[in-house]
């Protein structure tokens, strides 16, 4: 494999055109992106044109965009998009299949969304003149009514995402664990649970473990929180990454999650981790996460990198043009209320939620070489959405050199023991 090399941007929340000949700053944007042989970005949109009904659950934003945004996300020089994340089903299956259509009629390489399971679970494939990329798209971020379904004998699949589901065990000690069991009891909230188990449709939880409602306690000596990915999941990732192994030069898998144990957003849920590290054990040489909107840590781990999230690329989310009748119920607005005094009651005036998290406004492009299947170098050039900006003008990226914000980037990493030197502006990982 002659060297190659990669850039990776975190989450597109694109609602908006660009004006002709890019923003101001888009070209210094772009150029760095160019310098690249395979250009990623994750698409947290769906692209059509009311194609698809408004599903009951959202993301957060019901996301559509104009499929002609999708020719702006191309004018950087993207050529691998991930298409798997909480905002994938926002317009439930018609949405999926749109966007599907919209993308390859423009010739986007994607993965993490299908006509069904085996399809979004399938990874897409970049011919280089250097290499050839494999890339897996997957989320752990979803309403279960987006996952892609397989095929029976019998009858199709379901249009939808690739899943990457988990389980959360909170281990408590005993004091707890009775004050678990004493209000599931005063609730009644595992009535209906115990009537199965009673009748023998269920099998009672395992001695030292306790239900209550889906939430599972285990009894233990100190009280902590323990996620796990889900092994079905698992398995068909991991085969996915050892089939697309024989048939690459490097694969890269794309994960959205935006989870935490700890409650902290900076800090990646445990279970998260645990898949990383699999999917590398697995055959991925570089995973590449994405969906909590704001930076979090890289870990090296033998010797691939894993950016536990690149945060925003672009962040639109108070522009979109629409929202459905379900998101005036939610907020107890009148049902002819316009977008913009929805984002106004939702961010009261400005002064609460995303727009007011500095951390959400800025973030890095990460980019690397591989030759011969290895990792040499990392380079991390930071960038800026405008916080400060009024609405109809944040969310772009332009590059700043800011090295605050690859300070801040190497003390999240340090707790994974990487090191980062910054010169000029970039921050540089070198790897052994």
């Amino acid at each position: 494999m002659k060297k190659t090399s990669f850039i990776a941007t975190g989450d597109a929340f694109i609602t908006r055109r660009f004006p002709e000949g890019g923003y101001e700053g888009f070209e210094a944007v772009r150029d760095c992106i160019m310098q690249h042989d395979v250009k990623f970005s994750n698409l947290e949109m769906t692209f059509h044109d009311h194609e698809g009904y408004p599903a009951a659950f959202s993301g957060g934003t019901w996301a559509m965009a104009d499929p002609r945004t999708l020719d702006d996300m191309k004018s950087f020089g993207f050529n691998l998009y991930n298409t798997a994340n909480n905002h994938s089903h926002d317009y439930s299956h018609g949405g999926v299949l749109a966007t599907i259509e919209h993308l390859r009629e423009r010739d986007m390489i994607f993965a993490g969304t299908g006509k069904n399971l085996g399809d979004a679970s399938r990874p897409c494939y970049l011919e280089t003149k250097k290499a050839r990329v494999a890339m897996i798209g997957v989320t752990s971020s979803f309403h279960e009514s987006g996952m892609a379904g397989g095929q029976s004998a019998d009858m199709c699949g379901r249009p939808g995402l690739n899943p990457l589901r988990f389980e959360t065990v909170y281990h408590v000690t005993q004091e707890y664990y009775d004050q678990v069991a004493g209000l599931a009891a005063l609730t009644k909230v595992n009535a209906s649970m115990e009537n199965s188990v009673k009748n023998g449709y269920k099998n009672p939880p395992p001695e030292g473990t306790f239900l209550f409602g889906k939430y599972k306690f285990k009894l233990d000596e100190t009280n902590w929180i323990e996620s796990i990915p889900n092994e079905t999941d698992m398995a068909r990732i991991e085969g996915e990454i050892r089939e697309a192994g024989k048939q690459a030069d490097v694969v890269l898998v794309s994960i959205h999650a935006h989870e935490t144990d700890a409650g902290d957003t900076k800090v990646p849920a445990m279970f998260l981790e645990t898949f990383a590290r699999r999917c590398v054990d697995a055959g991925a040489d570089v995973i590449i996460g994405h969906g909590p909107h704001e930076l979090r840590g890289i870990e090296i781990y033998k010797g691939k990198p894993i950016f536990y999230s690149l945060g925003n690329f672009l962040f639109e989310t108070e522009t979109v043009d629409l929202q459905p009748y379900d998101a005036y119920l939610n907020k107890k607005l009148p049902l002819d209320t316009k977008v913009g005094a929805y984002m106004d009651d939702r961010s009261k005036m400005g002064t609460v939620g995303y727009g007011v998290l500095p951390e959400i406004w800025f973030s890095v492009m990460a980019a690397w070489d591989m030759e011969d299947g290895k990792t040499t170098e990392i380079r991390l050039y930071p960038i800026s959405l405008g916080m400060e900006r009024v609405r109809s003008q944040k969310g772009v990226p332009v590059m700043t050199g800011d090295e605050k914000v690859l300070e801040y980037l190497a003390e999240l990493s340090a707790p994974y023991g990487t090191a980062m030197e910054i010169r000029d502006g970039v921050g540089y990982i070198r790897l052994k």
